[in-house]
């Protein structure tokens, strides 16, 4: 049995006035992210995204993009 692919992450900030939330994202896979006021809400939202984004290729057939790594 394979492995699950583990793509990196990039976890960034908003601006202060904005209220300073958390950004999640892949960058293999361009507009995938998560938000939330933590990095622990930021990280599930985004793990939430990748799920729904792999599981929608797999519906259609599309091979899920390749992973390269953890974190950048």
């Amino acid at each position: 049995m394979s492995e699950a692919p583990v793509y990196r992450t990039e976890l960034g900030r908003g601006p202060p006035e904005e209220g300073g939330y958390f950004v999640v994202s892949y960058p293999e896979i361009p507009g995938c992210f998560g938000v939330g006021g933590t990095q622990a809400e930021a990280m599930e939202d985004g793990r939430r995204a990748l799920i729904a984004v792999l599981d929608a290729l797999k519906a259609v057939d599309r091979p899920p993009p390749e992973a390269r790594g953890e974190s950048a």
